[in-house]
């Protein structure tokens, strides 16, 4: 060979050509930093969102904060007490009648006055703390009413002085004359105002009472006028204690023997309602302290021995069928200390205190928590009062002492029971769970059971995925494994566009559009849905059998262009039979004409007794089922497109099907993605807001109606969060849900993490 015909070897490239220039390297490094910085602060920023979610929370489930402000020496003979807004200058009043008012401060004297009663003498006395109002049964069996006022001045320097009035009205005629009073009470209803006396007559009680009606002429000035005395349940022997709600609509007397005799107003006299034991069960059936609480139809007692009960007014069937509200017991407390000694009510929410075996017991009565315990002042405790705006209370002793307390109890109603157990609440005929956040009455007590919401957001979610699973998967797997290519180009950009549509356009045309269009024609909607899937199958059927020649004109992948236009042909044929099934099968009878008619909405709710909305559930999930099917089709088309190309070939080599190779190779293979993509649309139907809000009654019920509201935790939070003041526990509630809402969706999307891994290790290609 000649050595001249070769050519001579390539010249080695040079080394510059795979050195990696400096800026290339540092720009590499940063970029990596940067990769590095950003996954750790969004894990940091996760976990800080989930850090400032407990940080709003955690006071819901702190006791109350309870501390001695100090103790002001009184008269010894002080029978009640007192107190002006602030509690500056609080007074007492003897048991003579005289009233005193000290400067909370130092002790100091402020106003000393005495009644001018003539021959009389005070045998009762009564204080109301916040109204200032002071009433006095005398030795004649009548009642003088006592108006206590306070009147702030302030000098150039603008310091306040305060310079209290006592007013004394004329006494009232009431008990029987010669007779002195026992005891008196005061209680202002709707149009009149009542004052009730206890006299003892040959040993035997003795309940009169009178209504003062006020009325004011042209001049302004009012005139009392006050009907005749009436007797009030004079079939009692005994009376323990008597109990009248500040409404004056009804009268509850406890007898010496326990048994609690009831009484309403019916704007004449007051009529015999109910008599019952509370503690009939017990040794001792004797009720040793009962209070109500506020709000006027709940009553704690407590017995000899310590034990508590709940009673309330609430509906109950009678035996002959009506329902009345009658009394009933709807809670067993903690055994006291000792025998009840006292119970005194909050004036703004249902906290009381029990006063039993030497200590002070702060409880909350819907909840039943203890929300602080300290030790009694030593002495009888004569009277406890609570400020208005639950920041304080106060209590009277038998040994001369006014003993004052500072409370911070932010949220009384709060506790683990109160979020995610059942309670009976006031005014239920037994224990729910509810959410009810607000009402038109200040004696309406707040309900944020967060169940009813977790059952709306489970309820939701598992519609709108019953309806887009199986449409986003099926056709994620038709579109990657036998769509031809140049369709699958404008199918799948066009499912992704459908990802960004706003939640509110699809709520607006679910609530406004949808829901009114499918409401009287929900039969035809059902037959119309229903035949999609046996007629796929049958028109599969019929492609099979068609004659190859036939099938061969059909390009494959193009098989749509004969599934679709059938289909659509047996859903419309189905939507026209809808009227006709609806007649052959939900005929009820008009229950204004008395004729049949074909009424699916009527016949559901006549017969299973559920309630039909327009906007319900179904209607919910298919709306939001759109929202989610993008979601889903996108991350799973992508994972099945992405199936090695060598696998698919070899299972067809083998003699495998198409549709066996799909089943048996490329799901398996993709099944991690598929996982993903599932959970992922998961997470966006929990979270869904904007159409629940729209699209359903957004009523926070429990019912697996599908043809009823509900109310998730997202359409909570969006619709009561602005109005909610910032630290109630109303607001806090709300970021408690958030805060289930974060974990909620942690949990699941960890386990399906897990699970994903999991699968993509045994379906993984080696």
């Amino acid at each position: 060979m000649d050595m001249s015909d070769k050519k001579p070897a390539p010249a080695p490239a040079p080394e510059s050509r795979f050195t990696v220039s400096p800026m290339t390297l540092a720009a590499d490094r940063w970029m990596g930093r940067l990769i590095r910085i950003g996954g750790v602060g969004v894990v940091l920023a996760v976990f800080g969102m989930l850090a400032f979610l407990i940080y709003q929370v955690f006071p819901l489930f702190t006791g109350a904060k309870v501390a001695p402000v100090g103790a002001l020496s009184v008269p010894a003979a002080a029978v009640a007490f007192g107190e002006d807004e602030y509690g500056d200058f609080p007074f007492v009043v003897q048991s003579d009648g005289k009233v005193i008012f000290q400067r909370a401060k130092d002790g100091s004297k402020l106003l000393e006055w005495s009644p001018t009663l003539g021959d009389r003498r005070v045998t009762a006395v009564r204080s109301y703390p916040r109204s200032g109002l002071v009433f006095f049964g005398l030795s004649d069996g009548s009642v003088q009413e006592i108006r206590i006022a306070y009147r702030s001045t302030f000098d150039a320097a603008g310091k306040r002085a305060v310079e209290p009035s006592v007013t004394a009205l004329e006494p009232i005629a009431i008990g029987k004359p010669g007779l002195p009073c026992v005891d008196v009470w005061n209680a202002k209803g709707a149009q009149s105002r009542l004052l009730l006396v206890r006299q003892e007559s040959a040993g035997k009680p003795l309940l009169t009472a009178v209504r003062l009606t006020e009325r004011k002429g042209l001049g302004g000035k009012a005139k009392v006028t006050v009907s005749a005395p009436f007797v009030v349940a004079a079939e009692v022997n005994s009376v323990e204690q008597v109990l009248l709600p500040s409404t004056a609509e009804s009268l509850i007397i406890v007898g010496k023997s326990g048994e609690v005799r009831t009484y309403a107003d019916d704007g004449t006299a007051f009529t015999f309602l109910q008599s019952f034991v509370p503690f009939k069960d017990s040794k001792d059936t004797a009720v040793a302290s009962s209070g109500l609480i506020f709000g006027n139809v709940s009553v704690v007692f407590v017995s000899r021995a310590g034990e508590q009960q709940v009673w309330s007014m609430y509906p109950q069937l009678q035996p002959d069928g009506k329902s009345l509200r009658r009394w009933g017991k709807i809670h067993d407390g903690e055994v006291l200390a000792g025998a009840g000694e006292g119970v005194y009510a909050a004036e703004g929410n249902k906290c009381y205190i029990a006063v039993a075996g030497g200590k002070l017991q702060l409880r909350n009565m819907t909840t039943g928590t203890l929300r602080w315990e300290g030790d009694a002042p030593a002495g009888t405790i004569r009277q406890v009062a609570f400020a208005g705006n639950y920041d304080r209370f106060t209590a009277l002793s038998a040994d001369g002492k006014l003993h004052r307390w500072s409370i911070v109890d932010h949220h009384p109603e709060s506790s683990w029971d109160a979020f995610f157990g059942k309670i009976w609440y006031e005014g239920a005929s037994g224990p729910d769970y509810t959410w009810q956040s607000s009402a038109g009455s200040d004696e309406f007590e707040a309900k944020y059971s967060l169940i009813p919401l977790l059952y709306g957001t489970a309820k939701g979610t598992i519609f709108a995925l019953l309806f887009a699973l199986p449409i986003a998967l099926t056709a994620a797997i038709y579109v990657s494994q036998f769509l031809r290519p140049e369709y699958r180009n404008v199918v799948k950009p066009v499912m992704e566009i459908m990802a960004s549509l706003p939640s509110v356009v699809l709520g607006f045309l679910a609530g406004l559009w949808l829901a009114p269009l499918v409401d009287p024609r929900l039969i035809s909607l059902f037959c119309a849905v229903g035949i999609l899937a046996p007629a796929a199958l049958f028109a599969g059927f019929l492609w099979s059998v068609l004659p190859q020649p036939v099938r061969r004109q059909v390009k494959p992948g193009m098989e749509f262009l004969w599934l679709l236009p059938f289909l659509a042909l047996c859903a419309y044929f189905a939507w026209q039979a809808g009227p006709a099934v609806e007649a052959a099968f939900f005929t009820v009878k008009d229950t204004a004409s008395g004729l049949p008619i074909a009424d699916f909405r009527e016949w559901w709710r006549q017969t299973t007794g559920e309630t039909y909305d327009s906007r319900n559930s179904l209607v919910v999930g298919f709306v939001m089922g759109f929202a989610v099917i993008p979601i889903v089709f996108t991350i799973a088309e992508d994972s099945l497109s992405n199936v090695p190309n060598s696998l698919i070939s070899g299972s067809l080599a083998l003699g495998a099907s198409r549709w066996q190779t799909v089943w048996s190779v490329v799901v398996p293979t993709a099944i991690s993605g598929i996982v993903s993509g599932v959970m992922i649309g998961f997470g966006r139907a929990i979270g869904e807001t904007m159409i629940v809000v729209m699209a359903t009654g957004n009523t926070a019920v429990m019912e697996a109606n599908p043809f009823s509201g509900m109310r998730t935790l997202s359409a909570n939070i969006a619709v009561e969060l602005p109005e909610a003041a910032a630290g109630h526990t109303h607001y806090r509630a709300l970021f408690l849900g958030a805060c289930c809402l974060f974990l909620l969706t942690f949990v699941i999307n960890t386990l399906a993490e897990i699970l994903r891994q999991r699968l993509r290790e045994r379906y993984k290609v080696v």
